[in-house]
């Protein structure tokens, strides 16, 4: 939870805005149908004079932390003990585990490979634990194996680029998601490529007309749907309707 949104001059400002933000994930997430996490790397930092693994060493000299690789017996245990949790309080709960394909070679690539190891395994040791609930979806492999090429990652040939990023939720989509979401997606798409469209004269009565229609597109849309939320859209679709 150190994301720059919670930042602020103040440090209780800050802690309100985070505690805020927990609170919110706390009550949301006993009434999701779906989670979704991305282990990253099994390499962590740990404080030496509390033994307690860190998140976030806030600059804090490297000398007060160990580096080292969790073990697969270490995150299942502490999984184990998180899914029982939530599914105690949400049965129904279905929980998407997934490793990044983002490398971690500041130990070397070997050393990489050893570290994604260890969250595979612990993941499949999650599903075989909790089998009606825990399912993998494999954006690692599709990188590493379907695309196998280093053009499908960016300049720093660690984060993959747009490019495989797009390929990685094309199959994710088709995988995981109803036609009919697929449908609002398709939709949702339109009507968010239709509002980057920069017009060559933004005050005219053509322009107008096309932001009209796009207003009728989310209404509609809304209509089938009043869980979406469209209102930075129409906001937006307002805002230049004025010009």
């Amino acid at each position: 939870m150190h994301h720059g949104d919670f930042s602020s001059p103040l440090a209780d400002e800050t802690l309100k805005r985070i505690n805020g933000r927990i609170a919110g994930a706390h009550e949301q997430i006993f009434r999701s149908a779906c989670l979704l996490l991305t282990f990253g790397t099994s390499w962590v930092y740990e404080q030496k004079n509390t033994g307690r693994i860190v998140g976030n060493c806030h600059k804090l000299s490297e000398k007060e932390f160990t580096r080292r690789r969790l073990t697969v017996d270490e995150i299942v245990s502490d999984y184990v003990s998180l899914l029982s949790g939530l599914l105690a309080r949400n049965s129904g709960l279905k929980v998407i585990f997934t490793v990044s394909p983002i490398r971690h070679v500041r130990e070397g690539m070997h050393a990489n490979q050893l570290s994604k190891s260890v969250l595979l395994l612990a993941v499949d040791r999650l599903q075989a634990a909790f089998p009606e609930n825990v399912f993998y979806f494999p954006a690692y492999e599709l990188v590493l194996d379907e695309l196998r090429d280093y053009r499908f990652y960016a300049e720093d040939m660690v984060h993959p680029s747009e490019v495989a990023a797009q390929y990685v939720w094309e199959r994710f989509s088709s995988a995981c998601f109803s036609p009919e979401t697929l449908q609002i997606i398709e939709e949702s798409e339109n009507i968010r490529r239709a509002l980057a469209h920069k017009p060559f004269h933004p005050g005219s009565e053509e322009y107008k007309r096309f932001l009209g229609q796009i207003v009728l597109k989310i209404d509609r849309l809304n209509g089938k749907y009043p869980y979406l939320d469209f209102q930075k859209e129409r906001e937006l679709c307002h805002t230049r309707l004025k010009i």
